[in-house]
């Protein structure tokens, strides 16, 4: 059987590691970080993940979904918090069963890498940092604690996130290869909301709390400790923004100001804002994703979204399922598996890169609306009337494995119909009552 060498233990990583062992492929993964379960994780950067159908599936067809989930919290809307105080909770979809999960990086971390060491052809290293992969002899280079080292196996696959090692190699030796990254003006800063006294939550847990400001927003996701994970999503520059905020006394206005409700939960707000890092949220674009049998990408490697509609893990790991069909397909022409496993995700990654900026503006800008709440009720209400015909986008990408490309397609053609429609009853209508005029 082939030799793979995979570069990143992060979350696709580690379950692409155990699909390829239960594959019997033999396997070598290599991480830059400390061992996560030896307490190794860099705080201030999570933003809480949600697991939802698309990454449940993946886990199942491995065996360990149950034990993730054991981890999670669900979550069955957004509760949206108005400047006021005033709460409104928005449900996922008309089935209150469908819900997405709030889970801990860590805890997710440890279990697949977990899953993947049960197959004894798994082996994982860490505080093994690549520096660069030479793609025609599928040789990995690394730099480790003691020095140098390399992995030459049949075939290097990149599991190393949106600044990968693998894909810039790739960058430098094919020519012609398409790369394109875009960042919003906006960065993110996690905060924290503690357990109450008693280790209770402190607000409804089974809720995606949502703070929409117009141009910036703070979200919050329940923890299994009772605590919140909260992310401020605001500018970088501006008026009002990362930039101009500074001084202890300005963070505490500010929040005073927008997120008068949140205060009083957050005891650490200004140590936590002054200590942790300010990310940056980038979009990024290549092409192709394989090099002959040699090299592949999978995950943010591939295609980094933004978080806004909490797939990103969600899609590496469709990645794995699809990586892992195609081998299958072709068991003796790893190119060919390559080739199809490209095609088949290129354009469903791509959908989803523009889905998740989109839902982004609806996050921050719409869902403080009525406008918006109404269209939410109408949605709902014709899934209710017309099951298996009209499903909404959210529905269709969060609570089904339709392919993302698809998914948006039938979104659009669905709003016209109903743009439609509704145009047709108000002409309608307006006839009845000029009509009525008339024979007075």
């Amino acid at each position: 059987m082939a030799k793979f060498v995979l570069i990143g233990s992060g979350l696709a990583g580690g379950l692409l590691a155990a699909y390829l062992g239960r594959r019997g492929y033999d396997v070598d993964l290599y991480e830059r970080r400390a061992d996560p379960r030896e307490g190794n994780i860099v705080g201030g950067r999570s933003i809480n993940l949600a697991v939802s159908t698309r990454g449940i599936h993946a886990l199942e067809q491995i065996g360990i979904a149950d034990e993730v989930l054991q981890h999670a919290i669900p979550m069955r809307g957004r509760m949206i918090h108005d400047k006021s105080g005033d709460l409104h909770f928005a449900p996922y979809d008309v089935d209150p069963k469908k819900c997405i999960n709030s889970i801990g990086r860590a805890a997710l971390n440890t279990t697949v890498i977990e899953a993947a060491q049960r197959y004894p052809n798994v082996r994982v290293h860490f505080n093994h940092r690549c520096t660069n992969v030479d793609l025609n002899e599928a040789v990995a280079h690394f730099e480790t604690e003691t020095g140098q080292s390399t992995g030459k196996p049949d075939t290097v696959i990149g599991v190393d996130g949106a600044f990968s090692a693998v894909r810039q190699s790739m960058q430098m030796q094919i020519d012609g290869f398409e790369y394109d990254e875009s960042y919003l003006a906006h960065g993110y800063k996690e905060l924290t909301i503690p357990p109450a006294p008693d280790g209770s939550w402190r607000m409804e847990k089974n809720a995606l709390h949502i703070w929409p400001r117009k141009s910036f927003m703070m979200i919050a996701l329940p923890n299994p400790d009772g605590s919140f994970t909260c992310t401020l999503f605001w500018e970088f520059e501006g008026p009002r923004s990362f930039a101009t905020t500074k001084t202890d006394d300005a963070v505490r206005r500010f929040f005073d100001e927008e997120f008068p409700d949140a205060v009083p939960l957050m005891p650490m707000l200004v140590e936590d804002f002054r200590q942790n890092p300010t990310g940056s949220l980038v979009t990024i674009r290549c092409a192709p994703w394989y090099y002959r049998d040699k090299v592949a990408l999978v995950g943010d490697a591939a295609h980094a979204v933004v978080p806004f509609y909490g797939q990103g893990m969600n899609a590496a790991f469709e990645d794995c399922v699809v990586l892992d069909e195609c081998l299958e397909k072709f068991p003796d022409n790893r190119e060919h598996a390559f080739a199809e496993y490209f095609v088949r995700r290129k354009e469903n990654t791509d959908a989803l890169a523009d889905l998740a900026v989109d839902n982004f503006i609806e996050m921050r800008d719409k869902t403080a609306s009525r406008t918006f709440r109404a269209k939410k009720k109408l949605d709902h209400l014709l899934e209710g009337l017309l099951p298996g015909i009209y499903l909404p986008l959210y529905t269709m990408v969060t609570f089904t494995r339709l392919p993302y490309s698809e998914a948006a397609r039938r979104a659009r053609l669905q709003d016209r119909m109903v743009y439609a429609g509704l145009i047709f009853l108000s002409l309608i209508v307006i006839a009845v009552l000029l009509l009525r005029l008339i024979a007075h």
